[in-house]
């Protein structure tokens, strides 16, 4: 237990290090990156560095099981090098229970990530998504899924503006929409004047995006600047009402799936199925951050089958250099499965535990094949 207890210790100084490093490196990079993109904005030095930190958050949490492979490879080096690994084995220790330390201890790591940086992760990303919407658009759309109703908001373009210049805003309920978000079922569009309030109501049966325009049929329509709204109604079997949006940028506006918390995925997935939307990215997305864990403690048992013995000179090289790649060949898998789930080539369920689990079943079956008893 002592043993164990010391090899795990020396796995998450490595870890907490190795992690250390890359984040600084993200910063920097991230940092520079920003300043070239929001150059028109004067965002300054430390506007900059804001939407920096809110952004690497991200980056950082999606090379995390880089990083692990990377902490196991410095964690065997370094016990090799002392040759501490060869008294370990020598002492009738196998190679399967000096890996347990370190894997279980990433298992751990990861089940606190999802637990806690998965939430911080969601926070700071829909943070930057609306602090770079506002800079670029003016915060003029969004869209959420209630209960029983799908909400958009919009803003309304001015007649011959040149794209920049807006109306007022258009805020949208919808019943339900169609998978593709070109359709909305039983839409209400109230239209929002800067100066003074709603102006319109609009009731539609139905709302089909088009090229520029929402087309509405079986429409009635409130002008609620009137004193008596409903004696002013009119109703028609067709109107057109101009918006900027697109069924991508619809989509989009959901937010990415790590913009939502993994503890709020579960409800946030009926919210869009029952709303008509297809939440099969979602699906992916959560059954990967259920398998993290035991993602990373197959990058311990990667980096164990190249680097968990006594080398010298060389060879020690290769070595290091196989762990890595089968570390990144891993990676790629994972966003190979998950881009497959995506397209609903296979289940989300397959797409977010198969590479893990293969990964663990081929490292464990090479350690037992070098084991010499």
């Amino acid at each position: 237990m002592i043993l164990s207890t010391y090899v795990a210790r020396r796995f998450l100084r490595m870890l907490v290090m190795i992690a250390a490093i890359f984040g600084a490196i993200l910063f920097l990079i991230d940092i520079v990156e920003q300043i070239r993109r929001f150059s028109d904005e004067n965002i300054g030095l430390s506007g900059a560095a804001g939407l920096s930190l809110l952004n690497i958050t991200a980056s950082f949490y999606s090379i995390l099981p880089l990083i692990t492979v990377l902490a196991g490879i410095a964690l065997f080096l370094g016990l090799s090098r002392t040759s501490e690994l060869v008294a370990i084995r020598a002492s009738g220790r196998s190679g399967i229970r000096v890996l347990c330390a370190p894997a279980i201890t990433a298992a751990l790591a990861g089940m606190l990530a999802v637990a806690v940086l998965n939430p911080m992760v969601a926070a700071t990303t829909k943070r930057y998504d609306d602090a770079v919407a506002q800079m670029r658009s003016g915060g003029g759309q969004t869209v959420s899924v209630g209960d029983n109703a799908v909400w958009l908001r919009q803003a309304l373009p001015a007649p011959g503006a040149n794209g920049t210049e807006t109306a007022g805003q258009v805020v949208i309920r919808a019943s339900r929409a169609s998978p593709d978000a070109t359709t909305l079922y039983d839409a209400t569009f109230t239209v929002y004047s800067p100066q003074i309030g709603p102006t319109r109501r609009i009731d539609a049966a139905t709302a089909r995006l088009t090229q520029g325009a929402w087309e509405l049929t079986d429409t009635k329509e409130w002008p609620l600047t009137q004193p008596n709204p409903e004696a002013m109604a009119r109703t028609a079997p067709r109107l057109e009402l101009p918006t900027d949006l697109t069924a991508a940028r619809i989509r989009d506006s959901f937010g990415r799936p790590e913009a939502i918390p993994v503890w709020q995925l579960p409800a946030f997935i009926k919210g869009l199925e029952r709303a008509g939307f297809s939440a099969q990215r979602h699906k992916v997305w959560f059954q990967m951050e259920l398998a993290r864990p035991l993602l990373m403690a197959a990058m311990i048992a990667i980096a164990a089958v190249f680097a968990m013995r006594h080398m010298r000179g060389r060879r020690m090289g290769l070595l290091v250099l196989g762990a890595f790649g089968c570390g990144i060949a891993l990676f790629f898998l994972r966003n190979l499965a998950q881009v497959l789930g995506d397209n609903g080539g296979i289940p989300p369920a397959l797409a977010g535990w198969a590479p893990p689990i293969v990964a663990l079943l081929f490292a464990l079956g090479a350690l037992l094949r070098l084991e010499d008893g």
